[in-house]
């Protein structure tokens, strides 16, 4: 009967004035007006809904929060706790959390849900390792990661009420997997050895009510050891003006058990069931503590373990030994500051409490969490607080989903492109577009953490070169490579065959059947593809291919192909060595959108977008899609500029030409009157935005009537007409 009211005490839920005071105790300034509308939201959005052991559902978050309250942590995670399953299992939308508590809370709320949508997957076989990872980089903020442990402790503490055997072994499994060792993970040792008792109390019944029995018998055999142990320890360093905390217990069932397994022996010859806890004041006393317990008993070789010059990677600090005492007990001993203990007994968590009032001398072995002091004193805003708990050892990864759950790895800002490449070569090939948590998105879309990506696909697809600006992955980068040089080969071998068919052209004579074979022995190339690809690089001029195809043509021909004089700008579209001219009529300068008209002898014409003498283009030219190329620079524009009739107003022009660095190439008067003068100017610009500040400099000007730019030569008026 006592039992039933223990239990059922348990699940009475935290009024609302006990959980603000339980916050207020050890953070006076904390927002509680934050805290009760969280309280008073939560319950509403919950409403009538019920766990499996009966109680209102909303004992669940409330019991979360309280169980960080122990933890001492501020007042947005209390919060988070207390809202933690609204977005998931009410009505309630992340706008509404957002507008009621703030950015910071409906992040760190968004970041529970996604690590509780994960959770539900996770009865796929994916390798809990993975998933522990996956959890950590879900977690940029440590608080989401800590509100999600004790959510799963609290869930351990009521899996008795759960019907189903199946559900509580999987969740039990799943805890002793992954949430265990998660917390391990974070230095929250208390949390590990509570959901490893509770999970082994599910997974090995028969073997849990052993062992406890068994330690029930010892404690009644032996009277109070423990108390006697602890009590001399703490005398023997008294004695020598240590002043030392001392506390004793048995090993948990599941440590025992574990130890049984891997030494392969029983309950009986497992002797050191018993650790103590020595905590004194600094590392100094620690050391002298060591010397003194190994100088009273004998220590078990190659048990002395110093995690204080040496600490674990989640920070852990401590120093472990092993003697044989007099009561002919094996005893573990573990000594520690009390610094040392705050961070074993609650990890990184315990950084948000514990203020080190002075310098311990511990090593830097984690920086950044050490630095969580710091910052918690000197953080301007929050937004610098979450900057400095990011979870550095997996900040330059993300996880994704596939709409079959399946985990994908990535690094950080990759896009739907890089995810199809990671799936598959041929997936990413095929992509058209993607959708990210059902939504269709644009592929240079970044992915977070967390998201379902669904790929897109046609089979009339082909790479797009466009996206080696955005891929982050060296598998989607060295595709899309490859697919580019196959194509600007292709089109360059295309570009050559036309060149080809235009020399062959102007031979004397037709060609026989053997000529091109014969060519290729002469000119030392090893296929037709090769040929057509020097022809259009230029890389062998006309007249050489004429002499190798019909020996005595090339010198014959005086109007071998000249090669034109290329700009200093550079084209994509092109292939490096192909000639091209910018066209006359439209003036084309770097920032325009261009095209390339082809046409077979000539080098490629590139015009902008919008000349209408594209239209008047005819059939024998092809157009090309083009692009400037990174750091073009310079082109002649064109301009007409109407200048009202005053002495010094062409001065004042050349002045604003001057000021903007752009070079006079022509300059002609088109027409005059008696108020008015018109120019036409071929001006040197950088690009269009230099033009673009050229003309908007004229038009600023008084003298200036107008200052357009001519993108097509219209017929002129003589001057003075």
């Amino acid at each position: 009967m006592h039992r039933g009211r223990a239990a059922r005490h348990h699940v009475l839920v935290l009024r609302q004035y006990e959980l603000v005071e339980r916050v207020r105790r050890y953070d006076p300034d904390a927002d509680e007006a934050l805290i009760n509308r969280a309280y008073v939201f939560s319950m509403q959005a919950h409403g009538n809904q019920k766990r499996a052991s009966g109680d209102p559902y909303f004992s669940h978050p409330i019991e979360v929060a309280g169980i960080l309250t122990d933890l001492h942590l501020d007042d947005e995670t209390i919060a988070t706790a207390i809202l933690h399953d609204t977005i998931e299992d009410t009505l309630a939308t992340p706008e509404q959390i957002e507008k009621l508590f703030g950015p910071s809370v409906a992040r760190m709320v968004d970041g529970v849900t996604k690590l509780s949508k994960i959770e539900a997957q996770s009865e796929n076989e994916r390798a809990a390792e993975n998933l522990r990872k996956f959890l950590l980089a879900m977690s940029d903020d440590i608080r989401v990661l800590l509100v999600k442990l004790a959510d799963r402790l609290h869930n351990m503490r009521t899996l008795h009420h759960i019907p189903s055997p199946e559900k509580r072994r999987r969740i039990a499994k799943e805890t002793m997997d992954i949430y265990a060792p998660l917390a391990e993970r974070v230095g929250m040792y208390e949390f590990m050895k509570e959901m490893q008792t509770l999970a082994f109390k599910e997974l090995e019944p028969e073997a849990y009510d052993s062992i406890t029995k068994r330690l029930a018998q010892l404690k009644e055999g032996g009277g109070d050891q423990i108390a006697r142990i602890g009590s001399g320890i703490r005398l023997l360093l008294g004695r020598h003006g240590v002043e030392a905390e001392v506390s004793g217990r048995e090993k948990h069932p599941y440590s025992i058990w574990r130890k049984m397994a891997e030494r392969h022996i029983s309950f009986e010859q497992l002797s050191d069931i018993m650790a103590f806890r020595v905590i004194v004041r600094d590392i100094d006393d620690c050391y002298r503590a060591l010397g003194l317990v190994h100088q009273r008993w004998p220590m078990v070789p190659g048990r002395f373990k110093d995690y204080i010059s040496t600490p674990k990677r989640n920070g852990y600090r401590s120093l472990h030994t092993s003697i044989i005492h007099n009561e002919k007990a094996r005893v573990e001993i573990q000594i520690r500051s009390e610094a040392m203990h705050a961070q074993a007994e609650y990890g990184y968590a315990a950084h948000w409490a514990y203020k080190m009032g002075r310098d311990d001398g511990s090593p830097d072995s984690m920086g950044w969490v050490r630095d969580l002091v710091e910052i918690l004193d000197h953080a301007s805003s929050a937004e610098e607080l979450l900057e400095h708990t990011r979870m550095a050892m997996y900040q330059d990864r993300i996880f994704a989903f596939t709409p079959k759950g399946e985990l994908i790895q990535l690094p950080k800002g990759a896009t739907p492109v890089d995810f199809a490449y990671a799936l598959h070569t041929d997936l990413g090939d095929q992509t058209v577009g993607a959708k990210i948590n059902g939504r269709v998105v644009p592929l240079r879309t970044q992915i977070a953490n967390g998201d379902q990506v669904q790929i897109l696909k046609s089979k009339a697809q082909q790479p797009q070169p466009g996206w080696l600006s955005f891929v982050v992955t060296g598998k989607a980068r060295a595709a899309l490579r490859r697919f580019v040089r196959h194509k600007e080969r292709d089109e360059t071998i295309a570009l050559g065959r036309k060149f080809y068919d235009e020399i062959v052209g102007r031979l004397p004579a037709q060609l026989g059947k053997d000529a091109l074979a014969q060519a290729l022995k002469r000119l030392h190339l090893h296929d037709e593809a090769a040929l057509m690809e020097a022809i259009a690089k230029q890389t062998i001029d006309d007249a050489a291919v004429m002499e190798a195809l019909m020996p005595g043509a090339g010198a014959a021909d005086v109007a071998a192909r000249p090669l034109p004089q290329r700009d200093a700008i550079s084209i994509k579209g092109l292939t490096p060595g192909v000639a091209y001219q910018l066209a006359d009529c439209c003036h084309p300068v770097p920032g325009d959108r261009i095209v390339g008209l082809r046409r077979p002898g000539e080098p490629v014409e590139v015009h902008a977008i919008d000349c209408p003498t594209l239209a008047e283009s005819g059939d024998d030219a092809d157009w090309v899609d083009l692009a400037w190329g990174d750091g073009s620079d310079g082109g002649a524009a064109r301009l007409t500029v109407i200048l009202k009739n005053e002495p010094g107003a062409l001065g004042i022009m050349a002045g604003i030409f001057g000021a903007h660095a752009a070079n006079i190439l022509d300059l002609s008067l088109v027409h005059r009157d008696r108020s008015f003068h018109t120019y036409r100017i071929d001006l040197e610009v950088h690009d269009v935005t230099h033009l673009a500040r050229i003309l908007a400099a004229l038009r600023a000007a008084s003298v200036v009537s107008s200052a357009e730019r001519i993108r097509v030569e219209q017929p002129s008026r003589q001057a003075g007409g």
